[in-house]
């Protein structure tokens, strides 16, 4: 049986949109919790000969920071403030009477100065280390829309066509080659059929989300579970190897048509709950684990965390001192009942696996900062999980690889999607509610005379075409998911209107710039300043050239 554990790297454009506490601290957090971890730890089983083939999603918004100049000196700013805190901290603490908690600060203060010494390694280049492992065969890298934008509640298909055309060709710029997968933002999925945003014109006949993806080249994508159990079978005795009806399992890459005609030669790798569960689930899975770093309680000024999860029903005054060595012990632990946890599922699967069915995955996916900054130890476990999978029959595997090496043999029977995400209610409600309403009643009117002048603009002299560049990046970045998500959550939510607000008025006034037909010399210093502020996607014109040819 094959094991596909699929990570989702993505954080908003937050580069020169603020520090502290929102900005680009959620940046450098990332890539000190998470990303620098996970790329120690691949180096490690590179070294030691073992397979680690995980399949990584960075969207291109992420990437692009990531490859960002001005990322490089944040970075190294922000790990220096955390060295020298670390390094004051033993003396602190001593005088304030927790000299317990000592030599937590110095696991800290080594951590601090080994991961900055690895940045510094990589010359800062953290694309390139993650390009660097797919060349050599070690991950896929998978890519997404532009901004992560909520794709099916888009008001336009060229809007979609857009997201996904500006992915695809960031990928290629800056990875050196076409993914084959896509996450979809947020998992979210419409089918094909009549849709158009609340209140506005009549429905009309849409493409489904998988045509959109098929069109833009993909071969697989991700979605939850009970998009695919509520969905509908579709029979093609010609091409079917494996009836799709009864009980749909989550352990099939499954060909997907938004209508009853032949399915794309595109995939649904389909979540599986209780893998998913055991490892995402704080109440339930090993992140609560009483050994493991607690996330809550954080020491200032030094911003250190230096106490364990100690109890769920323990509150943050009650925390016990942290022990890395236990903790390490715990996720080695957790790797080896994990693995025991897969072997399981493929003896159970293929118990009841019929001649013709197609080849059995377990599909696991996650946001990529579960690993590292949510659960601190999870990057550990994720190592110690493909060192004893090399040895029990489980065999991991990239999504690719599932669907290329098993051939006909990996395709599972053709089957019509239903309507929904990962989110809360498995639906769009999350994204569209009363707190966020008036954000989609600002984007849908962009969309269209965003769409109403870009053909004309696109055509026009040099003046015009990099107005509708800087209209695009502005418009994109204001459909990023991050700020419904921000909002209908209550965290952080003035910032996420703030930075919503601002990216929409910038396109709107742009927009207004090429409907009049008259560019000046304060809209070009305009654009010129918001170029260098939101300095993303530098071939975006020819993105917009693909949509509307």
């Amino acid at each position: 049986m094959d094991f596909v554990l699929t990570l989702h790297g993505h954080l908003p454009y937050v580069l020169h949109h603020g520090r502290w506490p929102h900005g680009s601290v959620w940046l450098s957090e990332a890539a000190f919790d998470s990303y620098l971890p996970l790329i120690e730890a691949l180096q490690a089983l590179e070294r030691d000969g073992v397979p680690s083939p995980v399949t990584l999603g960075i969207t291109p918004v992420l990437a692009n920071q990531l490859a960002h100049p001005a990322f490089i000196s944040e970075f190294e700013a922000y790990m220096q403030r955390r060295i020298e805190s670390a390094a004051a901290a033993p003396a602190s603490l001593a005088q304030s009477g927790d000299s317990q908690l000592v030599p937590i600060a110095r696991f800290w203060h080594e951590r601090l100065t080994r991961l900055l010494a690895l940045f510094r390694s990589l010359d800062g280049d953290l694309v390139g280390a993650l390009r660097g492992f797919e060349e050599r065969g070690r991950i896929e890298l998978i890519s997404s829309a532009a901004t992560h934008g909520f794709l099916p509640l888009l008001a336009r298909d060229e809007t979609i066509r857009l997201q996904l055309a500006v992915g695809v060709a960031e990928h290629k710029r800056l990875f050196g080659r076409a993914p084959k997968g896509c996450w979809l933002p947020e998992c979210a999925y419409r089918p094909g059929g009549p849709w158009s945003p609340p209140g506005a014109r009549p429905k009309s006949n849409r493409p489904g989300t998988d045509e959109h993806l098929a069109a833009a080249g993909y071969r697989y994508f991700f979605v939850d579970t009970h998009l695919v159990r509520a969905g509908a079978a579709l029979g093609y005795p010609d091409v079917d190897d494996a009836p799709a009806a009864g009980e749909r399992t989550p352990y099939v890459a499954y060909r997907v048509a938004s209508s009853k005609r032949r399915p794309h030669d595109l995939y649904a790798f389909v979540r599986d709950p209780r893998a998913s569960s055991q490892v995402w689930s704080r109440a339930q899975g090993y992140p609560g684990d009483e050994r493991y770093l607690e996330f809550h309680k954080i020491r200032w000024p030094d911003g250190l965390r230096l106490w364990r999860v100690t109890g769920s029903a323990v509150d943050l005054g009650g925390k016990q001192r942290y022990d890395p060595a236990a903790a390490d012990a715990a996720a080695r632990n957790h790797a080896d009942h994990f693995a025991g946890v897969l072997h399981e599922t493929a003896e159970r699967v293929e118990r009841s696996r019929t001649p013709r069915a197609p080849l059995p995955v377990v599909t696991a996916p996650f946001d990529a900062e579960l690993f590292g900054h949510w659960w601190f130890e999870g990057v550990d476990f994720l190592a110690s999980l493909y060192r004893r999978l090399s040895h029990n029959g489980v065999h991991p595997v990239t999504a690719g690889q599932h669907i290329t090496a098993g051939g006909k043999s990996a395709a599972g029977p053709a089957i019509q999607l239903t309507e929904g995400s990962w989110g809360k209610n498995g639906d769009f409600s999350m994204w569209l509610n009363e707190q966020t309403a008036w954000t989609w009643q600002r984007l849908w009117p962009l969309e269209e005379s965003y769409w109403s002048v870009a053909p004309k603009a696109l055509a026009g002299g040099a003046k015009a075409r990099a107005v509708l560049a800087q209209a695009t990046r502005s418009m994109l970045l204001a459909q990023a998911s991050d700020w419904q998500f921000i909002i209908s959550t209550a965290e952080a939510a003035d910032y996420a209107s703030q930075r919503f607000d601002e990216h929409c008025a910038q396109a709107e006034d742009l927009v207004r710039v090429l409907q009049s037909g008259t560019i000046d010399d304060a809209t070009m210093h305009r654009v010129e300043a918001l170029g260098a502020q939101d300095n993303l996607f530098p071939n975006v014109l020819r993105s917009i050239e693909e949509v509307v040819r």
